[in-house]
This record gives C-alpha cells, sequence and structure tokens, in this order.
C-alpha cells in the first residue's frame, strides 16, 4: 500500500475579496521508501503541497491518506500528533536555537515528548553520528559551518525515527560542497528505507532523487521517474563543510 496518497486536492486561500487558488486538483502517490523531489516555480504551488503532506495544513477539497489515515478530517490536535510521530522536517534556515549546542538542538523534539533526559541524549548522540557529527555535539551552530548546520538539522528530524523526512530547499543556503554532502546524508538515509520527499528549485539537486514532479500554477505538469540518479559524498568530511 502506498505510504501517501493524494486525491484532486484543492487549496483555496482568500486575501480580502481575491481567492488565491494554490493547488487545483492534485493527485499522486508516494510509496515507502521513495526519494521523491517536488520542483517547480514560485508560486507553482509545491510548498502548499508540502505543508499538506507533513500536516502543517489541510486542504480545501480532496482527500489526503498519510498511512491509512485520512488527514483531511483531523484535528488540529491530531495533526500535531500525527507530524510528531511520522515526520522529519528539514528546512532552508536550519532553524536552530544559537545559544543551545548541536545536541541539545537535537534533543528538543524528545523533550517536548516528555522522554528521561539521559534518553533524550542517548538517542540524540545516536542521530548525530548518523549524520557523521558525533564529535561536534557540544559545539553551538555559530561554530559550525553552514552543511554542519544542516546536518544538525537532519538529526533532529531523524531523533524521533520518522518514516518520512520532507525535506524544504535543504541546500538553499549551502555552497556546492556543501550541497553535495547534504544530499549524500539524505540519500544515505532513503537507502536506510527512510521516506524522503524534497522541496527544490535546483535541477542539480533534483537529480538525486529517482522521482521528480514538475509543477505549475497550481497542477503537477510532470511526474517521472529520474533514470539518471546522481551519486552523492555519502560520507561527510568531519573538516566540515
Amino acid at each position: 500500500m502506498s505510504l501517501i496518497i493524494c486525491r484532486a486536492l484543492v487549496k483555496t486561500y482568500r486575501m480580502g475579496e481575491m481567492e488565491v487558488h494554490a493547488l487545483r486538483g492534485v493527485s499522486l502517490k508516494i510509496d515507502a521508501g521513495e526519494l521523491v523531489a517536488v520542483m517547480g516555480a514560485s508560486g507553482s504551488g509545491k510548498s502548499t503541497l508540502m505543508n499538506i503532506l507533513g500536516c502543517l495544513d489541510i486542504p480545501t477539497r480532496g482527500t489526503y491518506a498519510l498511512d491509512g489515515i485520512d488527514i483531511s478530517t483531523l484535528s488540529g490536535g491530531r495533526l500535531a500528533e500525527i507530524r510528531n510521530s511520522k515526520i522529519g522536517f528539514v528546512f532552508q534556515s536550519f532553524n536552530l536555537i544559537a545559544r543551545t549546542t548541536a545536541r541539545e538542538n537535537v534533543q528538543l523534539p524528545l523533550f517536548y515528548r516528555g522522554l528521561p533526559s539521559r534518553e533524550q541524549k542517548a538517542l540524540a548522540l545516536r542521530a548525530l553520528a548518523r549524520v557523521g557529527l558525533a564529535d561536534r555535539e557540544r559545539h553551538h551552530p555559530a561554530q559550525l559551518s553552514g552543511g554542519q548546520q544542516q546536518r544538525v538539522a537532519i538529526a533532529r528530524a531523524l531523533v524521533t525515527n520518522p518514516p518520512i523526512i520532507l525535506a524544504d530547499e535543504p541546500t538553499g543556503n549551502l555552497d556546492s560542497q556543501a550541497s553535495q554532502e547534504i544530499m549524500g546524508t539524505l540519500t544515505a538515509l532513503n537507502a536506510e528505507g527512510i521516506t524522503i520527499i524534497l522541496v527544490t528549485h535546483e535541477p542539480d539537486v533534483a537529480r538525486y532523487a529517482r522521482r521528480i514532479i514538475m509543477m505549475k500554477d497550481g497542477v503537477i505538469l510532470s511526474d517521472r521517474r529520474n533514470e539518471g540518479v546522481a551519486v552523492a559524498q555519502t560520507v561527510p568530511s568531519e573538516a566540515g563543510v
């Protein structure tokens, strides 16, 4: 069974007397273990689709089933529970807390779950090790390069062991070397069975995906398999990106 099933998603926003049609009947299925890139220009609907897939918003019409659960009918509290248990988020701006260490940033989702501090620390260290930053646990964000900060953000997304990671322009603030290492980290995680869905406007990033969805004006223009999947660096350099 597909992990994600969207049928005829419509999302309409009202701005004063105007209606903005962000999604116009989007249907798609994503199976567990896929690595999918969603592309499109600004205003294409890709961010709106990502927000719905991430249970941050609900469609105006249509249905979205995540792992067999109809998301379209859930309350805000239930949506939060689904987000916390099934989805890890990675953003372009990293969203790290400056005054806390890498480990403490990664622990944050576990703190909100109320886990004992010893368990929080152990799980955070394990997540940092998975992205090649076990020796940076005591560093603050200002002491890390952009690529390292994004790997801390990926570790934070991983720490709750979600089946899905949604990455919104994960390389948007990084140079080409750092971008390749971040994509190496994400593709390695995908190889472990985690479903990765990333929003990007960069063809060089999308080429790491096995499937590329192109959007325009709230609809899917194309949904194709990528036959020439790029190979990224899968071992982050400890010298830092």
